[in-house]
C-alpha cells in the first residue's frame, strides 16, 4: 500500500529527532528515524491490524494508531485511503492527542 505523510507528520518526527539529537545521542535520534521508515514500512503491509485510536469523537472513528518499533510511547495516527495509507501525524502519548488530532482531520 502506498503511503503518503501529511506536513504536520513530517514535521512531528522531525521535532523528535532533533529533541533526541538534543537530549539524548545521535545514536538515539538515528534509530529513531530509522524506526519510523521501518515501523511505516511494515505497517503498509498490512495497516488494518492496528486498532481504531479510541477516540470517543465521530470525527476520529477512521483514524488508527500504532506505535514506533522501540519507542512505545510514540505512536503513527493514519487513516486508510482507498489508495494509501494517510499519517497524520506521530506523537507522543504525553500529548493531547485527541484535540491535535481533532484539528488534522476536520
Amino acid at each position: 500500500m502506498r503511503v503518503e505523510f501529511k506536513q504536520a507528520a513530517r514535521d512531528d518526527v522531525t521535532a523528535q529527532f532533533r529533541y533526541y539529537l538534543e537530549q539524548a545521542s545521535p545514536q538515539v535520534a538515528l534509530r529513531f528515524r530509522e524506526r519510523v521508515k521501518s515501523t511505516v514500512s511494515a505497517l503498509g503491509q498490512n495497516p488494518c491490524i492496528a486498532p481504531i485510536f479510541p477516540a470517543g469523537d465521530p470525527d476520529l472513528v477512521e483514524v488508527r494508531s500504532w506505535p514506533v518499533a522501540g519507542f512505545d510511547v510514540i505512536r503513527l495516527y493514519f487513516m486508510l485511503t482507498s489508495e494509501a495509507m494517510v499519517i497524520i501525524r506521530v506523537l507522543h502519548g504525553k500529548r493531547n492527542v485527541r484535540t491535535i488530532l481533532r484539528r488534522e482531520v476536520r
